[in-house]
């Protein structure tokens, strides 16, 4: 089977960034203003949040469950996060490159230096806060920490800030005005894409 032409080639974007700096609402507003970005599930452990849906937000299993995925081979990457495991399918990956639309990961730190290795000309992007104040009103707006949960994600974002020189781009995350980091990310993301010297991503 041939490649596209290079024009018409999805990318595989990995999305990271620290705990609470708006990767899912980033994702959710490109979806709504309609974007062409899918978006795989990823596994975890951990229960779900007010809203969450199992297959759409991510896929909830057990630690049992999760194992026999990781040991079949299944899981591209995988991290341990406050006591949860995470990881990201092939299998939805695949699904998501087959809509023929950019495929959007995301994934905490740890797991985006995972996928350098497993996802070879992804895109890398990095979303910071425009401020620290505002990471922590995020965080206590989710209401799912207790004190010392939220210091303690408080302190790795600001050791994981530190690795934004390892990306491909850093894309700000500006407070009340979304949109303005949609169209910054969205830049990015077909300046990329129309890069002649971009190759398929194999998954």
């Amino acid at each position: 089977m041939t490649d596209p032409p290079r024009a018409m080639l999805p990318l595989v974007i990995v999305l990271s960034g620290p705990s609470g700096v708006g990767k899912d609402v980033l994702m959710r507003r490109m979806r709504e203003r309609g974007l062409p970005i899918a978006v795989p599930a990823t596994m975890t452990t951990r229960p779900p949040r007010e809203g969450e849906v199992d297959g759409v937000h991510h896929l909830f299993a057990t630690r049992e469950e999760f194992v026999r995925e990781l040991s079949a081979g299944e899981l591209l990457e995988h991290a341990e996060v406050y006591g949860n495991l995470y990881g990201v399918p092939r299998s939805q990956v695949r699904r998501a490159l087959e809509t023929g639309k950019h495929v959007m990961v995301r994934v905490d730190v740890q797991g985006a230096a995972s996928l350098r290795k497993a996802l070879p000309g992804a895109l890398f992007l990095f979303l910071v806060p425009d401020n620290l104040d505002h990471l922590e009103a995020h965080l206590r707006e989710r209401k799912s920490e207790d004190d010392a949960s939220l210091q303690r994600r408080l302190a790795e974002a600001e050791a994981e800030l530190a690795a934004a020189p390892l990306f491909d781009h850093v894309v700000r995350n500006v407070e009340g005005d979304l949109d303005a980091t949609v169209d910054a990310a969205w830049a990015v993301i077909e300046h990329e894409a129309a890069r002649a010297d971009r190759e398929p991503v194999r998954v």
